[in-house]
């Protein structure tokens, strides 16, 4: 059965989980550890992709995304190679270090972001790497020592975390650290993390009601949600799919987008090219910036190489593309072949 294809878009939430190959470790002691977190915060950053979540677990671990300015395929595929050939380098090895691709799952935040903070950063727990919540407070490679200011990771968004719990900080600690000691009690979630049906519908005891009930749900391994949440997203993700099927077989490429994008701005190609900062070639740059890593698949280096810049400047111009792209629903007019 072929794989499906992943589920993407601005903004959208991610419960991320890799894994060893063979369930081998990925994290031979803390400078392997340190590395990689120095590798994702600049990829973070980079890419103004916010973690809300995070736990390094020996051979797996686990992170919650949001979405930035290039799709989370992309960044993790950056990630995961970097990090692979720099640790078999230092550990002299060769071959895959992970387990086929690693697993994303898209989240309806309302309902789930908050539960899976508290999944994700409990889990040095539940793997026994800590013997109690004091000891997590303090564990270096979590997420829960960087929001209880014990720790400091710059990549995490610990503001919009606690901002969830409540508007002052002291509070706002009191009231998470006393959801993550429920979480305790409550014990492991599979349907957090497996079992499409069942995540999709909010555990077994919902499906059970729902299948007595006589109810029919909308369900997707790849999406953790409500029946109506995975039905939009399904749609939108199809709708997608379809829009990106149509602008493969119109043969649009680099050359031609770059001339449609100039000629909408009223701006040379040449210009385009140049690497000016003046306001409208700069605006006219950033919608082609955006379209070309979202639509057309390139990466940020292809896209800089192309334009005269450097690639940390494409992907800050892809957001500013994104914002005119809503504001002016232009997007369809630019990527259509005629």
């Amino acid at each position: 059965m072929p794989r499906q294809s992943r589920i993407d878009a601005p903004g959208a939430i991610h419960h991320v989980i890799i894994r060893g190959i063979e369930r081998r470790m990925i994290f031979q002691d803390n400078s392997d550890q340190e590395a990689f977190l120095d590798r994702l915060g600049k990829i973070l950053t980079e890419s103004s992709t916010s973690c809300y979540a995070w736990s390094l677990l020996g051979n797996h671990a686990h992170f919650l995304f949001r979405t930035g300015m290039f799709p989370i395929s992309r960044l993790m595929r950056k990630l995961l190679t970097g990090y692979a050939v720099s640790f078999n380098r230092r550990h002299g090895r060769h071959g895959h270090l992970f387990q086929n691709r690693y697993k994303s799952i898209l989240c309806e935040e309302d309902i789930y972001l908050k539960e899976l903070v508290r999944y994700i950063h409990l889990n040095p727990l539940r793997a026994k790497m800590v013997s109690n919540l004091d000891e997590l407070g303090s564990y270096a490679y979590s997420g829960h020592s960087v929001l209880m200011g014990r720790q400091k990771r710059d990549f995490q968004d610990r503001d919009y975390v606690l901002g969830l719990f409540g508007n002052r900080e002291r509070d706002a600690k009191k009231k998470y650290l006393l959801f993550v000691s429920k979480g305790i009690e409550e014990g492991k979630k599979p349907e957090l993390t497996g079992g499409g049906l069942i995540r999709s519908v909010g555990g077994w005891k919902r499906l059970k009601d729902l299948r007595e009930s006589g109810q029919r749900v909308n369900s997707d391994e790849r999406i953790l949600g409500g029946s109506e949440f995975v039905e939009r997203v399904l749609m939108q993700a199809n709708e997608e799919w379809e829009r990106k099927a149509l602008i493969k077989k119109s043969g649009i490429d680099l050359d031609s987008l770059l001339e449609k994008v100039g000629n909408h701005f009223c701006v040379d190609v040449k210009e385009l090219k140049s690497g000016s900062r003046s306001r409208d070639i700069a605006k006219a740059r950033s919608v082609l910036c955006c379209l070309g890593v979202w639509n057309l698949g390139l990466t940020c280096v292809t896209m800089a190489k192309a334009l005269g810049v450097s690639p940390s400047a494409v992907s800050k111009s892809i957001v500013r593309g994104r914002n005119i792209l809503q504001a002016e629903d232009i997007e369809d007019k630019l990527m259509k072949s005629q």
